[in-house]
């Protein structure tokens, strides 16, 4: 393993055909020095999420293969999930770790949307750093409407989007037999992002959806007198938050995208929804983390829990304590941690 290092996080439309989900990621895993360190499928989103690590170069070829593997394979046509999602692969971000600038990761993004546009024809969306316009940047504002309305906004039907992102980047513009298959897919470069949902003890998700929008930085919108709108910010800095109910576990959960874990803590989101929650007379079931996180945001949360831990071990036992992660699901730091699932996945 050389000095220069990545991270690609692709977000596929299936949680629930384990045979379909293991082919797709057996195609990146053909690719010599692409490492898979995780696969977490969930069946109430009916969302499966993936992280790929490695060289550029290898990481990069396997993003490819999996992508039109799951082109082959997935049809939107007949996908339903709690999830937000825009086709086949959602989103596939690239995410420097080592050695490797964000705007190199850009090109890289840039370059798989070049590929899969020339070998397959479905619509590709760039966001993030590798977006080729500021509107673009967001994958919610991509993600408008979802799947169900991109047929409207290719075939330039009423839609909600504006001039800037209404059109894919690359491959089909128009509404076609392998747009209605594949839907959108969106690829782009990031910094480390943490995907955390927080568990509420309740079904129908009232108390959830409230969290959501009281912590999410957004907000909410609030309608004035005269019929306009006016957006008061949510609690939370860089955060994306959104309530859902979990038909499988009975239950309902907050689900969170940390964008800067630096500006919002794990644990700092966590008290922030078990205060609001408290408030509507329910309480939290424990959280989980959904794809990798870094060790400083976890050796963090645990000096916040135990302020007089000072071993690592320790810490990050702090913190899978507090955060409840083993509450409703199973966290093994060794896999979930980005650093420790490097070191025992690439020997580095």
């Amino acid at each position: 393993m050389g000095n220069r290092l990545i991270e690609c996080v692709p977000n596929i439309s299936e949680g629930r055909d384990t045979n379909r989900i293991e082919a797709i990621v057996n195609a990146a895993r053909t690719i010599e020095g692409c490492h898979v360190l995780g696969v977490e499928p969930d069946q109430d989103y009916n969302r499966t999420v993936i992280t790929l690590a490695g060289e550029p170069e290898p990481v990069v070829k396997g993003a490819i293969a999996l992508i039109e593997r799951s082109v082959e394979l997935l049809d939107m046509r007949n996908h339903t999930g709690e999830h937000p999602r825009l086709g086949v692969v959602d989103v596939c971000p690239f995410v420097p770790l080592r050695g490797v600038t964000m705007d190199e990761c850009a090109q890289m993004a840039r370059d798989v949307v070049a590929h899969v546009a020339e070998s397959t024809g479905v619509p590709m969306f760039l966001y993030g750093a590798a977006a080729t316009h500021p509107e673009r940047e967001l994958l919610s504002t991509l993600r408008k409407d979802q799947y169900e309305g991109l047929e409207a906004r290719l075939s330039g039907s009423e839609h909600r989007h504006s001039e800037f992102t209404q059109y894919p980047d690359a491959g089909s513009k128009e509404w076609n037999d392998v747009a209605a298959k594949a839907g959108g897919i969106t690829v782009g470069a990031r910094p480390i992002l943490v995907a955390y949902n927080v568990n509420v003890d309740e079904r129908d998700a009232t108390v959830s959806k409230k969290i959501g929008s009281l912590v999410r930085a957004s907000g909410r919108l609030l309608k004035t007198p005269k019929g306009t709108s006016v957006r008061v910010n949510g609690m939370l800095p860089m955060v994306q938050g959104m309530g859902v109910t979990l038909e499988e576990m009975n239950i309902s959960q907050v689900s969170m995208n940390l964008r800067d874990v630096e500006l919002c803590p794990l644990h700092m989101a966590f008290k922030a929804c078990e205060s609001i929650a408290h408030d509507h007379d329910t309480r939290l079931l424990g959280s989980e983390i959904v794809g990798l996180v870094p060790l400083k945001a976890m050796l963090e949360s645990g000096a916040y829990f135990d302020p007089n831990a000072t071993d690592e071990d320790d810490l990050v036992a702090a913190a899978i304590e507090g955060l409840g992660l083993n509450e409703k699901h199973s966290f093994d730091p060794s896999q979930g941690i980005i650093e420790w699932a490097i070191k025992k996945e690439l020997k580095v």
